[in-house]
């Protein structure tokens, strides 16, 4: 798994999709889970953890529901989330 493909919020692997360059710069892309642009609402642990919450608090609603598989477990795909952003 590459970890710049997933979702700092959500965990969502957007293979082969980065959302940040190997350089740490981010490729401002909106995560098709939890809707987060990368480079904004993940930019620091803070901002990760607040969106998380509300995203969350929200029913952790699917911003495209087209691409939601059948079988999505988000508490799985949370497990995603690199140690230094939960």
């Amino acid at each position: 798994m590459n970890k710049n493909c997933i979702c700092r919020i959500c965990g969502y692997d957007n293979s082969p999709d980065e959302f940040w360059d190997k350089n740490g710069n981010p490729e401002y892309l909106i995560c098709p889970c939890c809707g987060c642009e990368s480079g904004h609402e993940d930019i620091n642990l803070m901002s990760i953890r607040n969106y998380r919450i509300n995203w969350n608090n929200k029913g952790a609603q699917w911003k495209e529901r087209k691409l939601r598989p059948k079988n999505w477990d988000k508490n799985s795909q949370l497990k995603n989330i690199l140690d230094k952003y939960k």
